[in-house]
């Protein structure tokens, strides 16, 4: 069998005692050069062959080379098997030669630094990897996100650039955290806005922890367009809201009337209803949420944009129009359909049945196959119908330069009842 023993920066001196016992009875011990001086040290005069672990191919070509009867030992950082020499030596070797002791990663490490839990985590590795996974993990507003930096790809700057261009900067703790367990061991917080520190080892962890947001001055906010990190969300369902760019354009295609009654069903989070109500504060707007907590939710963020909906409901939006509405609310001007699923073509249904005259109907679709059904309902209600594929796309850094990630297209049918 061959040893591979995870270590922190206290190695050989800091291992278990079974581990120093399989070193001190080694005969050879493959470890990176970093370590080599420790280990002459310890082990004096009872060193037996030393060689290096920093190259693997040469490292596997060494250790399949040995005699079957000598005692062999492979040292490496951490845990082997969580982006260490692990997968290299399963792969050549057979993982039935191998007995792996594992100790600490630097992402428990990490987590450990900054007193946090991280059984709810996520993580993604940057190195050689395209950085678009990061921007893909942050729009599902994990908790908590460990990226493991790659420095030929900007490092810390890669993450921090990605993290404002996702809108999310000020909803989300940045730390960095850099040589862990060394005696230069550093972990700090970068505040939203302030620029990275000039000496930052270029190889590190970040942790991404979603926070709440800060409450904003509503008179200091732009009118509509507000970036998604300022809404509060669904701690079950983070990421579960209308994109900044889909909400422009479907606040638009609404052409919101000065005043009048707006619904906005499967609100969400609200964040379409109440952007409404910043461009038109007189109008009435009935929000409607089924997901639990979905009421409290929009009222929180009713408050933190300075603006106060006539209603806000937490039902099934097909109960809703069975039941009771206050009569000022009964008949809509304009309607965004935004839930429904697989009952959408029954709510539209009942949606058209009590549309105001010159009224509009927007409706947007994330399947192809939703638009026919959609389509035949307004038509043959005698709606004019226009029909619209957005796509928009979120420039993210790569290298030195600039890409554009995609983010989901979004179909868009809105329906105008004849005057």
């Amino acid at each position: 069998m061959i040893d591979v023993i995870g270590t922190d920066a206290g190695a050989p001196a800091s291992l278990p005692a079974p581990q120093q016992k399989l070193l001190r009875a080694a005969t050879l011990i493959a470890a990176p050069q970093r370590l080599q001086a420790a280990l002459r040290g310890w082990l004096g005069d009872a060193l037996p062959d030393l060689i290096s672990s920093d190259d693997p191919r040469a490292l596997v070509g060494s250790l399949q080379s040995q005699p079957a009867e000598r005692s062999v030992v492979v040292l490496a950082s951490g845990d082997p098997l969580w982006f260490g020499l692990g997968r290299i030596l399963c792969d050549r070797i057979g993982s039935e030669r191998l007995r792996f002791h594992p100790a600490p990663t630097s992402l428990q490490l990490a987590f450990a630094r900054i007193g946090r839990p991280w059984q709810d985590s996520d993580w993604v590795s940057l190195h050689g990897r395209d950085p678009e996974i990061l921007a893909s993990a942050m729009q599902k507003r994990p908790a908590a996100l460990a990226v493991l930096t790659d420095p030929n790809q900007g490092g810390a700057s890669t993450v921090q650039r990605m993290l404002r261009g996702s809108g999310l900067e000020a909803s989300t703790e940045l730390w960095l955290c850099e040589n862990l367990g060394h005696a230069d061991e550093r972990v700090q917080q970068i505040a939203p806005g302030a620029p990275l520190p000039d000496d930052l080892h270029p190889l590190l962890i970040a942790l991404l922890i979603a926070r709440e947001p800060a409450a904003p001055d509503p008179h200091d906010l732009p009118l509509f367009g507000l970036d998604d990190g300022l809404y509060l969300q669904h701690s079950d369902h983070p990421g579960l809201m209308t994109k900044r760019e889909v909400r422009i354009q479907l606040l638009a295609d609404l052409a919101l009337p000065e005043c009048g009654v707006l619904w906005d069903l499967g609100a969400g989070t609200g964040s379409i209803g109440l952007e409404a109500l910043r461009l038109r504060p007189q109008l009435q707007l009935l929000a409607v949420e089924r997901r639990a907590g979905g009421a409290q939710l929009i009222q929180r963020n009713a408050q933190r944009l300075g603006v106060n909906p006539a209603a806000v409901l937490e039902a099934d939006a097909i109960q809703v129009m069975n039941g009771t509405l206050p009569t000022e609310l009964n008949h809509p001007d304009r309607v965004l359909l935004g839930g429904g699923g697989a009952q959408r073509e029954h709510l539209l249904q009942e949606v058209l049945a009590r549309l105001r005259s010159g009224g509009v109907v927007v409706i947007p679709l994330a399947s192809v196959e939703a638009l026919a059904g959609v389509r035949r309902l307004l038509e043959n209600a005698g709606l004019a119908v226009r029909v619209q594929q957005l796509q928009a796309w979120r420039g993210q850094p790569l290298g030195d330069g600039t890409r554009l990630a995609p983010m989901n297209p979004t179909l868009i049918v809105t329906g105008t009842k004849p005057g």
